[in-house]
């Protein structure tokens, strides 16, 4: 049995959270590192989850001048993507209240995906994000999520396909 199993439960689909920067790093640069997940999400193998806040925040970077995308290529990005994605509906009262006794992330900006992670019951957050990160290792997210590197969970998925 390999070390993954604990992990996933790969007779369903994964739910995955993408942060920013990895949906940059699949979309946009097609990191070929990342082909296995890229792979993966485009398969029936995955759900990837979203919010309207999250998706705000990807056509922000999206049009970050120093990627220097066409406004065309930027909406066909995001349509790529949003393709692809289950969008829940915002939090209501008592998800966002029970979201303030989640571990907080020092760049605020990114505790929308720690909570999004948290209410969608995703299996695992990707990202990159050291911040993020370091928030694995705190109750109660240690318990019922994964926040992992791309390049992680490639290993991961590998390890459990043998």
């Amino acid at each position: 049995m390999s070390d993954a199993t604990p992990f996933f439960d790969l007779s369903r689909p994964l739910r995955l959270v993408l942060d920013t920067n990895v949906v940059m790093a699949l979309w946009h640069f097609v990191d070929p590192k990342l082909a296995e997940l890229s792979a993966l999400a485009s398969s029936t193998r995955a759900v990837l989850l979203t919010r309207a806040e999250c998706l705000d925040e990807l056509q922000r970077v999206l049009a970050y001048r120093q990627f220097a995308i066409p406004a065309e290529r930027q909406k066909a990005l995001h349509a790529d993507y949003v393709a692809l994605t289950q969008c829940l509906p915002a939090a209501d009262e008592v998800r966002q209240a029970f979201a303030l006794t989640l571990p907080r992330c020092k760049d605020r900006d990114d505790q929308k995906f720690v909570s999004l992670a948290w209410d969608a019951d995703a299996d695992v957050l990707v990202t990159r994000d050291k911040l993020l990160l370091g928030l694995a290792r705190k109750p109660p997210l240690r318990e019922r999520l994964k926040i992992l590197t791309p390049e992680r969970l490639q290993q991961l998925l590998r390890q459990a396909a043998d």
